[in-house]
């Protein structure tokens, strides 16, 4: 009696499983769709120097489309997350951005100058924002020696603007007045070069090109350094119009 029983029971799990298959293959399950990473990862905050990067990104991505897609972790400079370990180790001078290229071994890349010279070099095959190092020496170098010049010039004078205008705990008046007055004489520097031009480097009235988006945020928060209005530099304050103007800029201008 208890074997015929013990084979009943097994008769019935067997049809249960076998109803259990059925139903279960009758059941449409959805694909489960993996979003594939983006080639690069931009650490980054929602400063001049920050926006440097995704403005340039932005540019790229108008051009050659998904090729230069990029995610975005935005870095809350405030309560110094770019100092943590993980991001030293990333960056090891501990400043946002930071640029990681997923497509060449995760390699990364800080500086913002460095970074569009980088990008300029492996993801902009046409030179649409830059200009060939072999066919066109000249207008290479110019746009060298422009990057260069704001990346030692413009953003460290009215980055210590900023912060004696803003920030320092105590007030020195030296201290504002002497970093103010020297981001003003750089503007001046600029308006010398783009009284006859319409962009920084390039022949004829120029190209817009790296040397104009490496330096862009910057004289765009002229306010936020305490320098009202671009009046005294019109032929700068006409080059600003005209790069802000361009979408890939905006949408740039929008990250984080």
């Amino acid at each position: 009696m208890q074997v015929a029983f013990n084979r009943l029971s097994s008769v019935a799990r067997v049809l249960s499983q076998n109803t259990i298959t059925r139903n279960m293959s009758a059941v449409s399950v959805p694909p489960v769709h993996v979003s594939k990473p983006k080639p690069f990862v931009l650490y980054t905050a929602g400063t001049p120097n920050g926006r440097k990067v995704s403005v340039f990104l932005e540019e790229l991505k108008a051009i050659y489309g998904e090729k230069v897609d990029y995610d975005v972790e935005k870095i809350d400079i405030g309560h110094n997350i770019q100092k943590e370990p993980w991001f030293i180790k990333l960056n090891p001078n501990g400043r946002i951005p930071v640029l990681v290229d997923h497509a060449r071994e995760d390699f990364a890349v800080f500086e913002t100058a460095a970074i569009l010279l980088y990008l300029e070099q492996h993801y902009d095959p046409e030179r649409k924002l830059g200009f060939d190092p072999v066919s066109q020496p000249d207008d290479y170098s110019e746009m060298l020696q422009w990057m260069f010049w704001a990346h030692g010039g413009v953003g460290p004078m009215q980055g210590q603007a900023n912060h004696f205008n803003k920030f320092a705990p105590v007030d020195i008046p030296y201290a504002k007045d002497r970093y103010t007055l020297e981001t003003k004489r750089l503007y001046g520097v600029m308006e010398i070069r783009l009284a006859d031009r319409d962009y920084l480097a390039g022949p004829g009235r120029g190209v817009y090109s790296a040397a104009d988006i490496n330096v862009f945020p910057w004289i765009r928060a002229h306010q936020f350094t305490g320098i009202e209005s671009l009046n005294e530099w019109p032929s700068l304050q006409t080059w600003l119009g005209r790069i802000e103007a361009r979408k890939a800029v905006q949408d740039g201008l929008a990250i984080p």
